[in-house]
């Protein structure tokens, strides 16, 4: 018995060797502008302007794979939740892997965030990479092929997102970084201020489920259509900052899709950093990092505290297969999905 421990540990030692190794990463640069992106999860290791990192992450490849947190990754196929794993798709009906909270959250465990991705093409500037998600891949349908490329601008990261399917599917791709302008990434957001050309939130229920329902922001925590620092009403007694303990919400956006226009802008009055963000989506999640506790030690050995973050999740809404009033996320065969997002900075 005692042998075959050791063999065993032994074997997980070398698999644990091999996942490293297929773990690869590659930096871009242009102008102002300097990233590292790893093929684990697709995701952004450091966003870099003018030297300053703007997002949280770790400096060992490994902890990406260790510590489940979504740093940087491309969320899939379905960011946000799908309720109970309900998926029909005309007529027929699919069972969506579910966890804990009985829903399938974040397209399910493993996400693509969880996955290695194939590096397909890369120069100076940009890189695409390639996930291939097979038909029933956490239930859901068709073989999925989604190309994600970061491109680095003089002074912007642009994503732009592709992707074909064999059946009809649901999809909800986005990027989950967590940004923090500070200078300082164990530091909080809330002296830093943010604008959203939002006029309202998707509701929870009790459970941190949509209902479906829409509600206005005007007077209440919710409205930076003004420019407001992040902490100054976070705390504010208000049943929706209950249930999420933060800011952790889905907003309709009112740019309809025009890149040309800008859906929020994050300014640290200290540092005299901002950045844009520009979308082809109907919608962004504004999550606050509430759920950081200071125990996950991130770059240059910071600790992450509560609310040192905040992530801009462009996306369509979350249940939306459930809520015909919501714009739709299905795919079909000979379709296909675009979708573009612009991290623009200044100082």
């Amino acid at each position: 018995m005692k042998r075959l421990l050791t063999l065993f540990s032994f074997l997980c030692v070398i698999l644990c060797l091999i996942k490293a190794e297929e773990m690869k990463s590659i930096s871009l640069r242009n102008g102002k502008m300097e990233m590292t992106v790893i093929s684990y999860g697709a995701r952004i290791q450091s966003l870099k302007y003018r030297g300053t990192d703007v997002v949280l992450g770790f400096d060992t490849l490994s902890h990406y794979r260790d510590i489940k947190q979504n740093f940087g990754a491309v969320v899939g196929r379905y960011i946000g939740r799908i309720l109970s794993g309900h998926l029909n798709i005309d007529g027929k009906e699919y069972q969506l892997q579910t966890g804990s909270n009985g829903d399938c959250s974040h397209g399910g465990t493993p996400s693509f965030s969880q996955r290695q991705w194939n590096i397909v093409r890369s120069d100076r500037k940009s890189m695409t990479l390639r996930y291939v998600s097979p038909d029933g891949e956490n239930g859901f349908p068709g073989e999925l092929t989604l190309d994600v490329t970061y491109t680095l601008l003089r002074d912007a990261l642009k994503i732009d997102y592709t992707a074909t399917t064999t059946k009809p599917t649901a999809l909800n791709p986005s990027n989950h970084s967590f940004f923090n302008l500070t200078g300082d990434l164990g530091k909080d957001i809330l002296d830093e201020t943010l604008w959203m050309d939002a006029d309202s939130i998707a509701l929870y229920d009790s459970n941190k489920r949509v209902t479906g329902f829409m509600d206005c922001v005007e007077g209440s925590p919710f409205d930076f259509r003004v420019p407001t620092a992040i902490g100054k009403r976070i705390d504010t007694e208000n049943d929706q900052l209950k249930v999420t303990g933060g800011y952790d919400h889905c907003y309709r956006l009112r740019n309809d899709g025009d890149l040309s226009k800008p859906v929020a802008r994050l300014t640290d009055n200290n540092t005299g950093l901002y950045m844009e963000v520009y979308t082809t989506e109907p919608a962004v999640q504004i999550y606050t990092a509430n759920g950081h506790r200071g125990n996950i030690i991130g770059k240059d050995g910071k600790a992450y505290v509560r609310r040192n973050a905040i992530c801009f999740e462009t996306m369509h809404f979350p249940d939306s297969p459930n809520k015909p009033q919501w714009p739709s996320t299905i795919l079909r065969p000979g379709e296909t999905f675009h979708s573009t997002t612009i991290y623009r900075f200044g100082k």
